[in-house]
């Protein structure tokens, strides 16, 4: 598949602010029915990914669990004050507070098979398509399905022919 990312990366993608609230952002995912965010800054440079993991991590069993005893090492067997939980609360944390930073991103012009490649060794279901830093797409499983299915002759040919 020596076809370039530009041809199968999604360009109208759901971005996040860094201070949007977790509660706003796991709205929007919803609603959109994605399963992750790029965050980005005003001017569109990419600063991390928000995934649905990410999201859920904080929600776990294991991690309420630490959270709890944190907080009760933290209070010393005292009360501690409502206002003080509100501003702990999980919704409360914004986007940067539990995004991924470390993101796996590609240029425009990388073929696709580099970006299946990247994928299966990092481990990650989309790759961020970047410009001088700046988001410009998405390449997700689901877009290189879609291109595997329009162009199942670009798939033959680079089995047949992978250099």
């Amino acid at each position: 598949m020596s076809v370039p990312a530009k041809l199968a990366m999604t360009v109208d993608v759901l971005t996040v602010g860094p201070e949007e609230s977790v509660s706003k952002v796991a709205r929007k995912m919803s609603e959109k029915r994605v399963s992750a965010v790029p965050v980005v800054d005003e001017d569109g440079r990419l600063l991390g990914i928000l995934s649905e993991g990410d999201l859920m991590r904080h929600y776990s069993a294991d991690h309420q669990s630490k959270r709890a005893k944190f907080l009760d090492q933290l209070s010393e067997g005292q009360k501690l004050s409502k206002e003080f939980l509100d501003t702990i609360r999980l919704d409360m944390l914004s986007a940067k507070d539990l995004m991924s930073k470390s993101v796996i991103s590609a240029t425009p012009d990388t073929p696709l098979s580099a970006i299946v490649d990247l994928m299966l060794k990092h481990k990650v279901k989309r790759v961020a398509i970047v410009t001088d830093g700046k988001l410009v797409g998405l390449v997700s499983r689901a877009d290189l399905m879609r291109r595997i299915v329009e162009s199942p002759d670009d798939v033959l040919d680079y089995i047949v022919n992978p250099n």
